[in-house]
């Protein structure tokens, strides 16, 4: 049988950002994920996951570090995951989980180096109530298993990656998964036809709108239209996007992290951000630093108060952390928002949000 075909495109990662409405050049790498040729099923990562999953059971390909039976587990995953209607930011946080768990591999029993009696895609223990060891190692099994755990906590939708894998596995390094929430998204998106830039439920999917979570975990900052690009002819060192909103905006966190600043531009009593800045100003005015996974930050300018996020709050993807002002280098209520990659803070690490944002299933185009 002829398998369906598809067209391939894969962005990895994106995070960090840089202070206010200046910056140097930097590029937005996009990457795949593994090579593809003429004898292998040609994947999406376009779309809202229409279609639902591709088969378990097609010749897929090698993904990035993941070989062709660990995707074929991961495939697995996300089709359990749409079969019990879980919705797909819960196939994220499960393919996630088994990357930690497992590499996204079927691991019997491996003696000395087992976790006391682990075993299959999730480690799941028979001594824990799980199943039989024989269940276990059946991917379809464990999958279900670990679904019909996740949708027993209570806001796990809401939670951040780490927190709702941990409510599931009760890991002694609960904080590890987090890492693996990028290229889990960006598998998601290539074998369920971009589902991760989704909300729903198992195959009724549609594209997350202005102000909502998609399956990513991203949603837009403001409800606004983007005004001065992104390191446009007229502004080359602008390393963000101008969301042209009007004062008193809630500003959102785009996605869950932790906030590793919350200040006014070199003045800690805030005074010289407690009034309109003017263009020409330097710096951002209040603004707000939020680190993701994946090496990934954003940063938030011009607020028009102090933040209400503070540094070390630990936010969840639409939490208010700040307010749409004019503070800084700034012409005019606005938000500047700015994402960083690689942990790099300097302009080198800046990447077009409007790019990286529709990626993620949270377009800034049109965010009215």
């Amino acid at each position: 049988m002829r398998i369906r075909r598809i067209a391939l495109a894969v962005a990895l990662t994106a995070t960090l950002t840089l202070l206010c409405c200046g910056g140097t050049v930097s590029a937005f790498f996009l990457g795949g994920l593994g090579g593809l040729d003429d004898n292998t099923m040609t994947l999406s990562a376009y779309g809202c996951g229409e279609g639902g999953p591709v088969s378990a059971d097609g010749n897929l390909p090698a993904i990035g570090p993941y070989g062709k039976v660990q995707v074929r587990n991961a495939a697995v995953i996300i089709n359990v995951g749409s079969k019990m209607n879980v919705p797909p930011r819960g196939w994220v946080v499960a393919v996630a989980t088994a990357m930690q768990e497992s590499r996204l591999s079927n691991l019997g029993f491996l003696g000395d180096r087992n976790d006391h009696d682990s075993l299959g895609l999730f480690q799941q223990r028979p001594s824990m109530g799980w199943g039989t060891p024989e269940q276990l190692q059946d991917p379809e099994y464990a999958a279900t298993k670990f679904y019909e755990k996740l949708i027993t906590v209570a806001g796990w939708e809401d939670m951040s990656l780490t927190a709702a894998a941990q409510a599931v596995q009760r890991s002694a390094y609960p904080d590890a998964y987090a890492k693996h929430e990028p290229i889990a998204t960006q598998i998601v998106n290539l074998l369920a036809n971009g589902a991760a830039r989704a909300i729903g439920s198992g195959t009724d999917l549609r594209c997350a709108a202005a102000g909502e979570v998609a399956a990513s975990g991203w949603t837009i900052p403001v409800k606004a239209m983007v005004g001065s690009g992104f390191r446009t002819p007229e502004r080359p060192d602008h390393d963000g996007v101008d969301l042209i909103v009007g004062r008193g905006a809630p500003i959102w966190a785009a996605s869950s992290g932790i906030v590793t600043i919350a200040a006014c531009d070199n003045d800690a009593s805030g005074r010289s951000c407690n009034v309109d800045g003017y263009p020409g100003k330097l710096g951002c005015g209040w603004f707000v630093e939020v680190q993701h996974a994946g090496n990934l930050m954003t940063r938030y300018c011009h607020m028009v108060e102090r933040p209400s996020a503070k540094v070390g709050d630990v936010v969840n993807a639409g939490q208010v952390i700040g307010r749409v002002g004019s503070s800084g280098n700034s012409s005019g209520p606005h938000l500047h928002f700015e994402v960083h990659v690689n942990n790099d803070r300097s302009s080198s690490g800046a990447v077009n949000p409007v790019s990286f944002m529709k990626d993620q299933g949270a377009s800034l185009d049109g965010g009215q």
